[in-house]
């Protein structure tokens, strides 16, 4: 029998933590990492058999790597906490725990359905890698927007992990707000062009159309048009934020 590890990473997620776990009962072990949380996080996954590490970082990659260095599972699974496995995908891992290890593909694409502003599905399903055989994930790359290292073909997993994200608007500002820092540094790291006033527009109305237009948002109306006009929003913020830091070395040189 074939023994699944899943992995979470979370900060401050109590009030998600018990339903994210429930749905991953089929895992031989949970392991936890807790990203400086200072609510009751690490105590409820502790108290629902939980493995718990405390890594405080930034960097998404670093914390998916902890996870991994914990993991002795044959297959790794990398859960958010604001997600659900659905019945059919849970049944999926059930199958793969019985196979023959040699027969399981070297990594597996997950469906995601995504929920706004409460049970509002997004037009668009997303596909992620999440689900690596152990030995065929090498790691992770990327600060902030992670991605997996992997060698091997990858095949697909029925059914879907439910995302409930921007669950309210005081959330969606609150997470604007912490991660436009880093999304700002990361682009004034890598040296991005002079934010000059036409930028402004351009990004924002690429954010609004990707969102409103190209991921469909346009098909479930007022939620559509909210979602898609915070995305603007959002983008602004993270340039505003650029414009300031290239602002502050501006002036730094100058002195």
């Amino acid at each position: 029998m074939n023994k699944i590890s899943t992995i979470l990473i979370v900060k401050n997620g109590e009030n998600l933590i018990a339903d994210c776990l429930d749905s991953v009962s089929f895992s031989d072990e949970i392991i936890v990492i807790d990203n400086g949380s200072i609510d009751r996080t690490a105590e409820i996954a502790k108290k629902m058999g939980a493995r718990v590490y405390e890594v405080t970082s930034k960097d998404f990659s670093e914390l998916r790597k902890q996870g991994l260095k914990n993991a002795l599972g044959d297959i790794i699974f990398y859960i958010d906490v604001d997600e659900r496995v659905d019945n059919n995908l849970s049944k999926e891992f059930s199958h793969l725990k019985k196979m023959d290890i040699n027969l399981i593909q070297d990594n597996y694409l997950v469906n995601r359905k995504n929920f706004y502003l409460g049970n509002h599905e997004w037009p668009k399903i997303e596909k992620m890698l999440r689900v690596f055989r152990k030995g065929k994930l090498k790691g992770w790359e990327g600060k902030l927007h992670e991605s997996p290292i992997v060698v091997g073909e990858a095949g697909t997993l029925n059914g879907f992990l439910l995302h409930f994200t921007h669950k309210d608007l005081y959330s969606m500002l609150e997470k604007t707000i912490e991660w436009s820092k880093t999304e700002a540094e990361l682009r004034f790291n890598s040296g991005h062009p002079k934010m000059v006033w036409w930028r402004f527009p351009r990004v924002m109305i690429s954010a609004f159309l990707d969102s409103l237009v190209k991921q469909r948002g346009y098909k479930i109306g007022t939620v559509g048009i909210i979602e898609s006009m915070y995305q603007a929003f959002s983008a602004f913020v993270t340039y505003a934020r650029l414009w300031e830091l290239q602002q502050k070395n501006n002036s730094k040189l100058k002195t």
